[in-house]
């Protein structure tokens, strides 16, 4: 029928957004990380070469990325003594879980949900590559893991095919993996509530809200999509087949903070990228600024005005995770 074809193909559309996004994201990383900006040993193992130069602007955003969403992540972990459980919402091909696990900063049990497709390319990557093979089976206790095309499960490790607009199916494949909704839970999400329309990212975060008493959610994406060069990104993804159909809610803090306040979270927060940039320790931020040239600040300012990071937070448990987020003065 017509429904059923439209759905199919908006299926497929809203994947191939994703997996351009992924790629994109895996590229950067792979070069940044070649650069020096952070240090990343497992991403060669999903994308092998280093690739074209990408603009020093560009590798500062990562940067700033990478560097604000792991701050929150770890004082999440520290402030629960690891006894939680993660949930990365289209986690894509990121590494976190073996940077925890090098790190001694392993959660309970570490979730990661994206689309069937990506799902199987990373369990492909993982089956492939002992240094990804290894660290997953020495945390693991028997001799074999559940493994299939779509899904890969370990003690400590899960990796799930699912559709995020598909609330009823991703609740029943997370309870299938033993997602238990009385530990602390910690949500991550980036750049990926912004390809859902604002009913069904709200849906997702209002699932998150009423299934977990005590869990944060982490969100880090697109911000103030109002002004010129808001439009003029808007304008440069869909020439790429990108189409962010919720938009609606990057047009400021406040809307970012609104969708997570209007589901069921008890407080919220959020910071642009350029705040965030400017409470890293100016230190490390000097060293990343040493390793290549940038003639336009102005950009890269902008641009960092553009993202930003929103936390949300309920505390039943009253661990105190809302006192996770940044201080202006004082960052670790």
């Amino acid at each position: 029928s017509y429904g059923q074809s439209y759905t199919v193909l908006a299926t497929i559309f809203f994947y191939t957004a994703f997996g351009h996004a992924i790629l994109t994201i895996c590229l950067i990383f792979r070069y940044a990380t070649s650069k020096g900006y952070w240090t990343d040993p497992y991403v060669q193992y999903f994308v092998r070469s280093v690739g074209e130069r990408k603009a020093p602007e560009i590798n500062r955003g990562y940067y700033a990325r990478v560097q604000g969403m792991n701050h929150l992540l770890d004082a999440f972990l520290r402030k629960t003594k690891c006894d939680c459980q993660i949930v990365n919402l289209g986690a894509g091909l990121d590494t976190t879980f073996w940077r925890l696990k090098d790190e001694n900063l392993m959660p309970r049990k570490y979730f990661e949900v994206d689309f069937p497709m990506i799902a199987a390319r990373k369990i492909h990557n993982i089956k492939t590559k002992p240094p990804l093979s290894k660290p997953l089976i020495e945390t693991h206790s028997t001799d074999s893991l559940l493994l299939d095309g779509h899904s890969l499960d370990s003690d400590r490790y899960c990796i799930i095919g699912a559709d995020l607009r598909d609330i009823p199916g991703l609740d029943d494949k997370l309870k299938k993996f033993h997602l238990n909704p009385e530990l602390p839970t910690l949500f991550l999400s980036e750049c990926v509530l912004v390809y859902m329309t604002p009913d069904q990212s709200s849906k997702l975060v209002n699932w998150a809200s009423v299934t977990f008493h005590t869990a944060m959610f982490v969100n880090y994406e697109q911000v103030n999509m109002l002004d010129r060069f808001g439009q003029v990104m808007i304008e440069n993804l869909q020439r790429r087949q990108c189409n962010l159909a919720g938009v609606e809610v990057c047009q400021s803090l406040e809307t970012q903070k609104e969708r997570f306040l209007k589901t069921g979270w008890e407080n919220a927060d959020a910071l642009d990228m350029m705040t965030v940039y400017s409470v890293i320790p100016q230190d490390d931020v000097a060293r990343i600024e040493r390793l290549e040239f940038l003639d336009e600040k102005e950009l890269l300012q902008q641009l960092l005005q553009h993202y930003s990071i929103c936390w949300a937070t309920k505390d039943k448990l009253k661990l105190g995770t809302y006192g996770l987020e940044y201080c202006h003065k004082v960052y670790f």
